[in-house]
């Protein structure tokens, strides 16, 4: 396939799934708005703190997740469908035991957590504990689903995950009307709908992907040699894992063992801003990702840099058109969007999107990477970096530090792992520093800091209304998209994007 047929697939999916984000983010940002409203600050701060505790177990299925997706897209670069089904087929059965390891761990692990160290609210600790047994379930049923998905993602249909990313939400947001007029728990009932919504999205994955690919279609059977190759890639992968769930869902729990629920309601509505913005990035992400391996597993490394570099710098460039109209006017955005809004949300929304943006830089850094198939230098070297976050939080504790300060050791830390990782991809995949540093760091840092001017200026001439609100959202798109055109890109880069607008003018006209 040329380069103009990737650059054409790339752009396609890419739309595909904005439109999907857009549609999902407007509904999830209600619904969340309804949910704290219905449930309260802390019940809505147990169905997080406790929701944690069941994900901090994903380190487990992401290390496999990444193994899979890895194997699946890198079979289907090469063209082999017999080991393609071999693969696939393992995949399943490494899943479906690993839900019953899982859901043996977290009912008896998370049970006596929950009863020992947890600040749960009086009166609530049934309720938690359904929320536990309901997100187990949940979260097995999401296994389950990871190598239906890994083949959706490296076949680049990404219209499967926009129409299913649709029905979803709305089952969400009808999911809100059951538990305003439900006479039962509502978070009970929440947690209970919220898993029958998992089993249907399951089910739908399921259909299709039988439908339009033939390796789904395989009878199970165990390749222990496949199995074994698989292993060797998850069980780094695992260790490199560990760092992102002590550093989220471990954080979590320190911040609720040191300050309770309300900081862990503030936290996951801080959160759901950033993964909201961040699904803008993961669109181009889910969209360049398997191209960046297939280019490595054809042998064209000039093609896999240059898509590395650019899937760096354009995930930075869609998350800061997003995130500097929000971190500007979070105070008021929030009060458009909560009935109550907890202490430290506002804080913490900003410094959410200032971490995600660091995170932006790395993603396809880590594709180019873990398509080698060879992890073990990458996760020596990455995860002892990452782990920082999790023990100077629970020191700065301890000692007492404040709650917001676990935020400006992420973004240290970010840092720290940005750096490591550009000296790891030029011995892994011969990607230069310099290049890397010209490429993406340097277009980057001359874009955001011309684009925060005119933001920055406004907010200090107007006082916080809905009039600066909508003026800051103009002025912020305009800037940045100004700078990015201007500062962020190649000449060859802007000449192309100018030269797609002008195509589509024409062809309205």
């Amino acid at each position: 396939m040329s380069n103009s047929e990737n650059n054409k697939r790339i752009a396609k999916n890419t739309l595909m799934l904005y439109i999907r984000t857009l549609f999902v983010m407007v509904i999830s940002l209600y619904t969340s708005r309804v949910v704290l409203q219905v449930l309260g600050v802390e019940d809505y701060g147990v169905y997080q703190v406790v929701g944690g505790l069941v994900a901090m177990f994903s380190v487990i299925s992401s290390s496999l997740s990444s193994a899979i997706s890895r194997f699946i897209t890198f079979e289907i670069g090469r063209g082999d469908m017999e080991r393609l089904k071999r693969i696939f087929s393992t995949s399943i059965i490494i899943q479906l035991c690993l839900c019953v390891i899982v859901a043996l761990a977290v009912e008896i692990g998370g049970l006596w957590f929950m009863h020992t160290e947890m600040q749960i609210p009086a009166g609530r600790l049934d309720a938690a504990e359904w929320v536990l047994h309901c997100s187990v379930l949940t979260f097995c049923i999401n296994l389950l689903s990871i190598p239906y998905n890994a083949c959706i993602i490296a076949h680049e249909h990404m219209k499967a995950f926009a129409y299913v990313s649709v029905v979803e939400a709305m089952l969400k947001l009808g999911i809100l009307f059951l538990i305003i007029y439900s006479p039962f728990d509502g978070l009970v009932t929440y947690a209970i709908l919220l898993t029958l919504v998992a089993a249907l999205i399951r089910l739908a994955y399921t259909v299709y992907c039988h439908k339009h690919f033939e390796e789904t279609k395989t009878k199970l059977i165990f390749d222990k040699s496949i199995f074994k190759e698989m292993s060797g890639f998850s069980g780094w992968s695992f260790f490199t894992n560990t760092n992102f769930i002590l550093n989220n869902q471990g954080v979590s729990m320190l911040m609720n063992v040191f300050f309770g629920v309300t900081v862990n309601a503030a936290r996951g509505l801080a959160t759901q801003v950033e993964n909201a913005v961040l699904q803008f990035v993961n669109n181009f992400t889910t969209a360049i990702n398997p191209q960046i391996t297939k280019s490595y597993a054809s042998g064209d490394l000039s093609v896999m840099h240059t898509l590395v570099c650019r899937g760096a710098k354009f995930s930075y460039f869609a998350m800061l058109i997003m995130a500097l109209p929000i971190i500007c006017e979070s105070e008021t955005i929030l009060n458009l969007w909560l009935t109550e809004i907890p202490n430290h949300t506002i804080i913490f929304v900003q410094l959410s999107l200032i971490m995600g943006m660091c995170d932006s830089l790395g993603a396809s850094g880590y594709t180019a990477c873990a398509a080698t198939g060879k992890l073990k230098r990458y996760s020596l070297i990455i995860t002892p970096i990452g782990l920082l976050e999790f023990p100077l939080t629970w020191l700065f504790f301890a000692f007492g530090a404040p709650v917001v300060s676990t935020y400006y050791l992420y973004i240290f830390v970010k840092i720290l792992v940005l750096i490591a990782r550009m000296f790891l991809m030029r011995d892994m995949v011969g990607l230069k520093v310099s290049t890397f540093v010209t490429s993406v760091f340097l277009p980057v840092i001359f874009t955001t800091v011309i684009a925060i001017i005119p933001s920055v200026l406004l907010l200090n001439l107007l006082e916080p209304t809905f009039y600066r609100l909508f003026l800051s959202v103009i002025v912020g798109v305009l800037s940045v998209s100004t700078s990015v055109l201007y500062v962020g890109m190649t000449p060859t880069e802007r000449t192309a994007i100018l030269g797609k607008v002008r195509h589509i003018i024409k062809t309205k006209k």
